[in-house]
């Protein structure tokens, strides 16, 4: 028999954040890819979702490192919901009959009308990605007795981030007539490259928000008995 869980003050919040980050990632970023001129680097082509995606995996390496691998399980079952039913709804939106006059029923079937396979190859990808992420994150903190942190935040995003990216964009725009092939396969490598160098980008908010977190929960969870299978939701 297993003991009263644990409650915390902020891990509904640190939920509900990463499940709205997550949305909006894969709902309004994915499907245009934007271009811009950097010093000495020159022009670097990516997908918007860029621009929201790596803060999801921040907060998954604040669950992880914090609540532990089970809680952040939870989570990312939490975010698989949400984009189930956004998607859901988006294909209702796009289906309804448009009023008379309405003249923008195209224009809005070519930003959300092929959702569906863009939210499956998303939630795939990111099912995937994730639970990379946190597992490496969790067996790491337990082989270093939690030191280097830095070290394991980059290690673990670099293995999510490069299954992501790998899986998402041939799944979600190979053949869709969004964007050309030759584009599906840059934004592969520069989407990985650029979430990469976000995530690194946000490494002191992230030791701050996990140190403030640490001391106010009072937790620093270590998986050493852990059950890793990503379909056993229990705590």
């Amino acid at each position: 028999m297993t003991g009263p869980q644990r409650t915390y003050k902020y891990f509904e919040f640190v939920m509900v954040a990463f499940v709205v980050v997550l949305v909006c990632s894969n709902l309004i970023g994915p499907a245009k890819a934007a271009q811009i001129e950097l010093p000495l680097i020159g022009a670097v082509t990516f997908g918007a979702g860029v621009l929201f995606f790596p803060i999801s995996y921040v907060f998954g390496d604040v669950l992880t490192e914090v609540y532990g691998y089970s809680r952040a399980r939870k989570v990312i079952w939490s975010g698989f919901a949400a984009l189930m039913f956004a998607a859901v709804m988006a294909a209702v939106v796009v289906n309804l009959p448009p009023a008379p006059g309405w003249p923008n029923q195209k224009v809005y079937e070519i930003a959300f009308g092929n959702t569906w396979r863009i939210a499956l190859a998303s939630m795939f990808a990111y099912f995937c990605g994730e639970f990379v992420n946190s597992y490496v994150l969790a067996k790491m903190k337990v082989m270093t007795e939690g030191r280097w942190q830095g070290g394991r935040f980059v290690a673990s995003t670099v293995a999510g981030e490069a299954v992501d990216s790998a899986l998402f964009y041939p799944l979600a725009f190979y053949n869709s007539g969004i964007m050309p092939n030759e584009l599906v396969f840059t934004l592969v490598i520069s989407q990985f490259i650029a979430k990469t160098g976000v995530e690194i980008a946000f490494l002191p908010l992230t030791y701050r928000i996990v140190a403030f977190l640490k001391r106010a929960e009072q937790e620093d969870y270590y998986d050493r008995n852990t059950d890793f299978n990503p379909f056993h939701v229990e705590t």
